[in-house]
């Protein structure tokens, strides 16, 4: 796939995110792989206004291509395509529930088993950092190798799939579910130890189920 067709894409993706109600402005980043690096969105710029020549290549040495501004986040993307080589697409994004989940500095358990659309049993928050340092990169390299799917304390979600539509699916997931955790700690009064969850059996049956589900290419 040519350069300028993963260019537009990314861009077509970040307008379905925003249309999806899952991004706010130009808060969010998306990048994809391409060659021996990734395509990432630059800083600043309305997605609307977004042309596939302004989509910045950065290799996995972590060199930018010149007269090009990356979004600050690239550092944790960097770290996404080294923790997971089978995987090709990052999607992150302030969607306002998966947020709020974080602001709380919780993971989401295994309250329904759409949770297993992580590759794991729950979706893990991980610690705060401040955003764009390499302190939350490294922190994001350790999360993701175990989950497709984290969210960032105080920050917001990142999602990662083998493709842009697989991982902007994800997302979208990851924020249902996350807007379902909000109702059900709003029922039961935030007391965390008595949300029903699925046992840890019943998710490894659907681990197993689910390695042939989800979006098709």
């Amino acid at each position: 796939m040519s350069r300028k067709h993963i260019a537009q894409a990314i861009i077509d993706t970040c307008l379905k995110m925003n249309a999806l109600g899952l991004n706010q402005g130009t808060s969010g980043n998306i990048s994809a792989r391409y060659q021996d690096g990734f395509l990432i969105t630059p800083s600043g710029v309305p997605y609307e206004k977004l042309t596939p020549e302004q989509i910045v290549y950065i290799n996995y040495s972590g060199e930018a291509e010149p007269d090009k501004i990356p979004s600050s986040e690239w550092h944790f993307h960097l770290s996404c395509y080294e923790a997971r080589p089978e995987l090709n697409a990052v999607v992150h994004n302030h969607a306002v529930n998966a947020t709020a989940v974080s602001i709380l500095n919780h993971g989401i358990p295994a309250i329904h088993y759409m949770v297993a659309v992580t590759g794991t049993d729950h979706v893990p928050c991980i610690p705060y950092s401040t955003f764009g340092t390499q302190e939350l990169a490294e922190s994001v390299k350790t999360g993701i190798k175990h989950s497709k799917a984290l969210l960032m304390q105080h920050h917001g979600m990142i999602a990662m799939e083998a493709s842009l539509e697989k991982a902007l699916w994800l997302a979208n997931e990851i924020e249902i579910l996350a807007q379902l955790y909000l109702k059900i700690l709003a029922v039961i009064g935030n007391s965390v130890e008595r949300i029903p969850v699925l046992s840890s059996e019943e998710m490894q049956r659907v681990l197993v189920k689910f390695k042939s589900y989800g979006l098709k290419a």
